[in-house]
């Protein structure tokens, strides 16, 4: 990461004596780091060019969208002021008015307007776009205060910028400490100081509800800002701290996903996996989201199966269904007087045996239908730890 970054800055902004300027005058290697990571940024370095000092290679990264529509603007449009989408720290996105004569791109670093002061931002969508995710997200701008992009960063209010991000992780361990001596049942997850330094958040997560009002004293005392406390859920929490997951990949949450969906130990069922809270559960405590990833795929392939009530009557006694591969599309049946000798038929064998039971017509036994038996074990699949197909 420290190899491939620069500085994600506006390329008419910065001159090669500024650059330097700020090398000089800052000491923002980790700084930079902590910009890469959680702001959105991935840049690669680009020194030995004398014509660009800026470009941004945006990555899979959960803060950057993809514009779909570009190219397609309507050129009146650039006669008025349009929406623009922002981006800020871990995932905080939000829309602002950019006043006609400010023409944005995406990737460029952005001074808009906050309550109070100012922030810095990235941009992170523009053009006909951004409305479509202003629809998607509820945001009515006739309801809801509208705030404006001042104007490309100056050098200066970069220099800020940086200097309020260092500041973050110290605030960060001097909140939990002061958590601590208050006796306060929280905690603090993370801390995002606004562009101007005037103001930071404090995220935490708390299983009950918190007093927190002799806190923002102590934190105004302690960092001389505005204090604003914000809780969030246990996933919210996870995609901020982020973490390697079971998969060996990176967490789903705190890589590209920007919006978590209900999930249901029903997702499970659905596809046919073990019940096991252990396998099932991810690191923030809750059924992990990637169970819902494949759950249309696996709804619509059921759809062609029978029910799993079902029973097939033959003249050797009845067959109860023990469990289903959805991939061969086979079901497996053993009888009630033969629990552990299973048999597995084509779903389509096994509509053919019900479409002869309802005309009260008995096949002498299903081995003719199944293409393979096998002797069942004494444990039973569903007592396994790991995830199967079956259940």
């Amino acid at each position: 990461m420290e190899n491939c970054f620069k500085y994600n800055f506006p390329t008419f902004v910065l001159s090669r004596i500024e650059v330097e300027r700020m090398e000089d005058n800052l000491e923002n290697k980790d700084v930079a780091k902590n910009i890469v990571s959680n702001r959105g940024c991935c840049v690669v370095d680009i020194h030995g060019h004398d014509d660009n000092y800026s470009v941004n290679q945006s990555g899979c990264c959960r803060l950057s969208s993809f514009n779909w529509l570009a190219g397609y603007e309507d050129p009146g449009q650039n006669e008025q002021e349009q929406f623009v989408e922002v981006r800020f720290k871990n995932g905080r996105k939000d829309f602002f008015l950019c006043p006609p004569e400010l023409k944005l791109k995406e990737d460029e670093i952005v001074t808009v307007e906050t309550s109070p002061g100012h922030d810095i931002g990235i941009v992170s969508l523009t053009g006909a776009l951004v409305q479509q995710q202003m629809n998607r997200k509820n945001f009515d701008p006739d309801r809801t205060e509208i705030r404006k992009v001042y104007r490309h960063s100056r050098l200066s209010d970069i220099e800020k910028w940086m200097d309020a991000v260092s500041m973050e992780k110290k605030a960060l361990f001097g909140t939990r400490r002061i958590a601590e001596e208050l006796g306060l049942d929280m905690k603090l997850n993370d801390v995002e100081y606004m562009g101007d330094k005037t103001k930071a958040i404090f995220y935490f997560t708390a299983g009950e509800r918190v007093d927190f009002r002799q806190l923002i004293r102590r934190l105004a005392d302690a960092f001389k800002v505005r204090v604003e406390m914000r809780q969030i859920g246990v996933r919210q929490e996870a995609a901020k701290l982020g973490g390697i997951g079971s998969c060996g990949r990176e967490l789903c949450c705190a890589s590209h996903m920007s919006t978590f969906k209900s999930v249901s130990t029903n997702s499970a069922r659905t596809q046919q996996l073990s019940l096991n809270p252990q396998k099932l559960a991810g690191q923030c405590g809750k059924l992990k989201c990637c169970l819902n990833y494949e759950l249309d795929d696996y709804i619509d392939a059921l759809s062609g199966f029978p029910d799993a009530k079902t029973v097939l009557r033959t003249k050797k006694g009845p067959a109860y269904h023990q469990k289903s591969d959805i991939f061969q599309k086979l079901m497996w049946f053993a009888y009630a007087d033969d629990p552990n000798n299973l048999m597995a038929l084509p779903v389509d064998k096994v509509k053919k045996v019900m479409a002869m039971n309802q005309k009260n017509k008995f096949p002498a036994d299903l081995e003719a239908f199944a293409l393979q038996t096998e002797q069942k074990s004494t444990e039973s699949a569903t007592h396994s730890d790991d995830f199967g197909m079956y259940i």
